[in-house]
């Protein structure tokens, strides 16, 4: 204990003196060792990101961070750098960092990278992914590297086969953690994050936050640091926001024309839609309507899309249909446009959406297509970026300098309508997509979060007050003409609502239900009037109440006065004015209060000690700042509409509803921990390999001491050659001071010797009674044709 104390304290003087007389800015003011300041110099870094510059500090000083960072901005050295400080040199104790990716490619550029950056540290890292033998991991895992980097599903299926117990881990990053959880690990990872070590340093890399992130944070860093530099929740100065007004099924024909007329053909445009099969039917309509076009959705084929990509962003085609699922994992620094065909139901997704646009100084317009349902959504945002709905006056010119929230005319919608049947007419496949967008729209629909209620208010307040919206000026150069009448005449089309039933229609006075209808209409005409009778009668009443109330107050007061001049002190209250007061509460009359709240400007009530109750509040900083990072994406097809929702599924044998997760017929067993793993992740593979190699405890048993074999020799996996020598895996490399890599045979028994001679010999008979066989039937073959010559 002395010694390792020693050297902490040693280390710590190091660095501080390694920190100082530094210049800021650069890696040398981190107080980096040599070899790891040497092997960052010789990858070609001179000045750090910004990612790095607020993380490394952070987590040399062994704090637990979440970091929220796009990919590209060297979140992978921001991991690195400071976990080759912590661990220094190679040891014989075991794994002591890990490394979770949510893919085999990039667990294999970690590794690439890990090498490159850590090549003068003297570390040695294991790469366990899915698809390769498991034998090798087994092995690679008895080798004690220092470094784990792995995959998920594969990394619990080896530690639960070897039962591994993770004593030694000091360090563990998740990389792309929301990746991880949108693959479906989120079981793994619990149960990884419960076999660790609670003094281990937790990291995680993220591009978005979702719910589940954030939850998983919770239970599994502590009091850990956000560092946002993901997005900013303001808008760039150089994007012009655009909402258009039209109903939801102009968006189609409002599209096209986006596309053909109002945006420049050589500029790229991303259509951001609700789920995969809007993705899949817009694609197809644009197709037809000569607008080439890529798209892109969560679960399409990984190879088709990179091809869809890679074709956006050589501008082999301008146009890119995607999902919000989608469009995270992709980055257009050059993008010109957005168009929101589904307005986002969160404001932060919107501000997600658009943040692609105008980047480092370029200028950009995002368009969005708002239906009825969808203008709640709208205020929402205004709301939420506190900027006003600027609604675009009827029937007058107003310059396009963007946040106008505006009509589309009736004229640009009917010249693309007409194109758009004609393809639906023409095509049966068009149909069927339709349909079926449709029925996803109605599941999108239900999964999607409620707009806030004050919205809704206002949007009903809005159109209560008759005030109509004015065509948007981007569309300024269409030639509308004299459209006040044709739109009018649209406007009464749409809000006319028939004063006669269907009983009604066509109906003579001979017809019974004619005459049902007219006793019907007079009945409910007495009850009505009746009722407004009534009304008015209470009212008058009411009225003079309190008339009669004012002139006895008024009465009382000039009494109390009189009292007040007499005597200079009253000690008991007037008996009539008490008295009065119970009567009025006997027979339950209320007062009408006028309301002198100010809507614009009244604050809501806060008790004195607010804010240090709130200083002094259970809930850490991370959960606040976290809430305001939060992004939850909607799925864009059914299953991940339906995890959205958590539905839940009924089991006929528990007689109960149950979550899918955690549905039995899964075949799913429960670890000590309560988490639901595969039930293949337990099998006889790792115990097969080591009665194989003759191998007694699993890696990390003896707690750094090394794994001890049948031979009695720690920590080395023992095999005989073919001349019954006695070798090492590492050893007799250690000795020798080489590299290569050396071929072993086990030592088999007579019998297994007996029982390989036996198949090799009958294999052998058997080919040679086939070389037979073929050598007779050419035999015959050629007799037979020099009979026929």
């Amino acid at each position: 204990m002395d010694s390792d104390e020693e050297m902490a304290q040693t280390r710590k003087l190091v660095t501080q003196q390694n920190r100082k007389k530094k210049k800021s800015g650069g890696f040398q003011a981190m107080g980096l060792s040599y070899p790891v300041y040497k092997g960052v110099t010789r990858k070609g870094y001179k000045i750090p990101t910004p990612i790095q510059r607020k993380t490394i500090p952070l987590i040399m000083d062994s704090k637990d961070v979440v970091a929220m960072a796009r990919t590209g901005s060297g979140k992978t050295a921001a991991f690195l750098i400071p976990m080759f400080e912590k661990l220094k040199a190679h040891s014989a104790k075991g794994a002591r960092a890990m490394i979770m990716s949510p893919t085999r490619e990039l667990a294999l550029q970690t590794l690439k990278f890990t090498k490159e950056l850590g090549k003068y540290t003297g570390l040695k890292a294991a790469v366990i992914l899915g698809g390769d033998r498991m034998e090798n991991q087994f092995a690679a895992l008895h080798e004690n590297p220092d470094i784990i980097i792995a995959t998920p599903g594969r990394f619990l299926h080896v530690i639960v086969e070897m039962d591994m117990k993770l004593k030694s881990v000091e360090y563990i990053v998740f990389d792309e953690a929301d990746r991880l959880f949108e693959m479906g690990f989120q079981e793994q990872l619990h149960e990884i994050i419960h076999r660790l070590p609670e003094s281990r340093q937790t990291l995680l890399f993220s591009a978005t936050l979702p719910k589940l992130l954030v939850e998983f944070a919770k239970a599994g860093l502590t009091d850990p640091t956000l560092i946002r530099l993901d997005v900013d929740s303001k808008l760039s100065e150089n994007l012009k926001l655009s909402f258009l007004a039209c109903r939801a099924v102009d968006k189609l024909p409002l599209l096209i024309y986006l596309l053909q007329s109002i945006i420049k053909a050589k500029e790229q445009t991303v259509v951001f839609a609700a789920t995969k099969h809007h993705v899949e039917y817009l694609n197809m309509v644009l197709s037809k309507a000569g607008i080439p076009s890529s798209y892109i959705y969560s679960s399409l084929d990984q190879t088709y899309r990179k091809i869809s990509v890679a074709k956006f962003q050589h501008k082999k085609v301008n146009v890119m249909i995607v999902t919000d699922l989608a469009a995270r994992g992709i980055d257009i620094p050059m993008l010109d446009n957005v168009i929101n065909f589904n307005f986002p139901a969160k404001s932060k997704l919107f501000v997600h959406r658009v943040g692609r646009v105008a980047r480092a100084g370029r200028s950009g317009t995002a368009y969005s297509l708002v239906a009825p349902e969808e203008v709640p959504y709208l205020y929402d945002l205004h709301v939420f970026l506190g900027r006003a709905v600027r609604t675009v006056p009827k029937g007058k010119k107003i310059t396009d300098d963007g946040w106008w929230f505006g009509e589309v005319p009736q004229r640009v919608i009917d010249s693309e309508a007409e194109m758009v049947r004609q393809l639906h007419d023409e095509s049966v496949d068009l149909q069927n997509l339709k349909r079926v967008s449709e029925n996803a729209y109605k599941h999108y629909v239900k999964s999607r979060p409620l707009p806030a209620q004050e919205s809704v208010k206002r949007v009903k307040d809005v159109d209560k007050s008759g005030v109509k919206l004015g065509a948007h000026p981007c569309f300024a150069s269409v030639k509308t003409g004299d459209e006040s009448e044709r739109l009018n005449l649209l406007d009464a089309l749409r809000s006319y609502k028939s004063n006669t039933t269907i009983f009604e229609v066509n109906s003579t006075n001979k017809n019974p239900s004619f005459d049902v209808m007219k006793n019907k209409r007079t009945w409910h005409e007495k009850v009505v009037c009746s009722n407004r009778l009534k009304e008015a009668n209470m009212r008058d009443a009411d009225m003079e109440e309190e008339d009669q109330e004012e002139d006895q107050e008024g009465e009382e007061e000039a009494n109390q006065e009189d009292v007040k001049n007499v005597f200079s002190t009253v000690i008991a209250p007037s008996k009539h004015h008490s008295g009065r007061e119970t009567s009025q509460r006997r027979k339950g009359k209320k007062r009408k209060l006028t309301d002198i709240k100010d809507e614009e400007n009244y604050l809501h009530y806060r008790p004195a000690d607010y804010q240090s109750e709130k200083g002094l509040s259970v809930s850490s900083t991370f959960e606040q700042q976290a809430s305001s990072a939060v992004l939850d994406l909607t799925g864009d097809d059914e299953t991940g509409i339906k995890k959205k929702n958590n539905q839940l599924k009924w089991d006929r044998k528990k007689k109960k509803f149950v979550r899918e997760e955690q549905d039995p017929k899964k075949r799913k067993i429960k670890t000590e921990s309560g988490t639901w793993i595969s039930a293949s992740y337990k099998s006889n593979a790792y115990r097969d390999w080591r009665d194989k190699h003759k191998i007694d405890s699993n890696p990390g048993d003896s707690d750094g001491e090394g794994q001890k074999s049948r031979s009695g020799r720690p920590g080395r996996l023992v095999v005989m050659g073919s001349k019954g020598r006695l070798w090492h895996t590492k050893g007799s490399e250690e000795a020798s001071g080489t590299k290569k890599k050396k071929q072993f045979k086990e030592l088999k028994s007579i019998d297994q010797i007996a029982k390989n001679r036996n198949q090799k010999s009958k294999i052998q008979n058997f080919q040679k009674h086939r070389r037979e066989e073929k050598r007779k039937r050419r035999t015959f073959k050629n007799q037979k044709m020099k009979k026929q010559k």
